[in-house]
């Protein structure tokens, strides 16, 4: 079973400096994650991402083109590689898309994803640099200092 909660909900933009800049104008703070590829933003409890729209399809294996790519994708963090393991075999099990099983990433954690029958994806991750608190909530690097 999957636990029934979001960690993350990944947005997959244009241009992740102007959509950064976007957000923290709407009085958002980014966590302190040092990379101009991507942002975090901590929404009391789960987690925003804005990451580029092709590097979100390429992550996910998918097409960018043909109209299935929704450009999001919903998250759910886990505690070890073998938790993605056991959740991304119980999602196939149920009917579950994998488009990217799971692998060691290149930001240092293992991931992988399905998509449900609408093709909305879902990627189930292990993060080692987000611990996650009693409740299963990632706990991300604060805010920067403004």
């Amino acid at each position: 079973m999957l636990p029934q909660r979001m960690s993350l909900v990944t947005l997959g933009v244009a241009d992740v400096g102007r959509s950064r800049s976007f957000y923290e104008g709407l009085g958002f703070r980014a966590a302190n994650f040092d990379s101009e590829g991507v942002a975090f933003f901590d929404m009391n409890g789960v987690i925003l991402g804005i990451f580029g729209r092709e590097d979100l399809a390429e992550d996910a294996n998918v097409q960018i083109e043909g109209g299935s790519f929704s450009r999001i994708s919903v998250a759910i963090n886990l505690d070890s590689e073998s938790a993605v393991d056991a959740a991304m075999a119980f999602a196939a099990s149920k009917g579950g898309q994998v488009t990217q099983p799971a692998r060691k990433v290149f930001w240092g954690g293992y991931a992988g994803y399905f998509a449900d029958p609408d093709g909305y994806l879902w990627e189930i991750a292990y993060n080692p640099f987000w611990p996650l608190d009693a409740e299963g909530r990632p706990e991300i690097p604060p805010p920067r200092s403004a």
